[in-house]
């Protein structure tokens, strides 16, 4: 219990430094005039990225810092972490993720409500709702965003079983596939984070989200315009499914390390002892 406890605590704080950098820096992006970011945007996406290579080096040890849904789905599904802790982590990464979003309403909140008079805006119109969660973005419909999460996330899980695949000889040594999980992260925003800003994890969206509904966002919040609010959770799980599945069956089954890891088992069971790697 006092392991499970701990791993549970490492997945909020996990989230709570994505969130707490990454919204932060999504108010820095919207709610300034002339933006920092307006013509840099590669910036935003570098932050989102540390905050995730930060948050795996402060909770790695612990969790093993998935600070995604997706992440603990497939690994459930593919790399045998344990189905009774999915629910739990879960909970912990959006706890987490509602934290974060609290943070960054304590150090923005005047900023907020400068931009939204000075924009003749409201909280419940949606004014600023961009720093907290996600809306689909230019001439995106909430069907097609929910495809762009399925394929965005793919692209995200496949990365990340590369990276942290035992048998790929090609995959970063060391503490240094926390950088390269980064560096995906700020590579998807990149590419396409301007779709529907790159949600690819459910906890990141719905827990600033529940945050802004109870902090005055209400309707634009939950369920928001078009009822938009499950597209980043429905999303990024099946397609964390599709990613580390492909991953599993396209790449894995060919590493070379693997075939031979599992040569040297084949003989080990003709000997009578040993068993096949999974």
């Amino acid at each position: 219990m006092r392991k499970l406890t701990g791993e549970l605590i490492s997945e909020a704080i996990a989230m709570f430094i994505i969130i707490a950098f990454g919204d932060s820096v999504a108010a820095m992006y919207i709610l300034y005039d002339p933006s920092p970011y307006q013509n840099a945007y590669w910036g935003v996406c570098i932050a989102w990225g540390l905050a995730v290579t930060l948050a795996i080096y402060v909770t790695g040890s612990v969790s093993g810092t998935h600070a995604n849904p997706a992440v603990t789905l497939s690994l459930a599904i593919f790399r045998n972490f344990e189905w009774k802790k999915v629910v739990p982590y879960w909970l912990a990464q959006v706890v987490g993720a509602f934290a974060g979003a609290a943070i960054v309403y304590v150090l923005f909140g005047p900023v907020i409500d400068h931009y939204n008079e000075t924009h003749q805006l409201t909280r419940v119109a949606g004014g600023a709702a961009g720093v907290f969660f996600t809306h689909p973005g230019l001439a995106i419909t909430p069907m097609h965003a929910l495809l762009d999460q399925i394929i965005l996330t793919a692209f995200l899980l496949f990365g990340i079983f590369a990276i942290t695949e035992q048998y790929n000889e090609m995959a970063p040594m060391a503490n240094s596939g926390a950088l390269m999980i980064g560096l995906l992260v700020a590579t998807i925003g990149a590419s396409m984070g301007y779709l529907e800003a790159w949600a690819i994890n459910p906890a990141r969206d719905f827990g600033p989200r529940l945050f802004a509904y109870l902090a005055g966002w209400n309707s634009s919040a939950l369920p928001s315009p078009e009822n938009y609010w499950w597209i980043p959770i429905v999303g990024p799980l099946i397609g964390g499914v599709v990613g580390g599945g492909a991953y599993q069956c396209l790449i894995r089954p060919f590493l070379p390390a693997r075939v031979r890891a599992a040569e040297a088992e084949r003989l080990g069971l003709a000997s009578g002892d040993g068993a096949l790697p999974k």
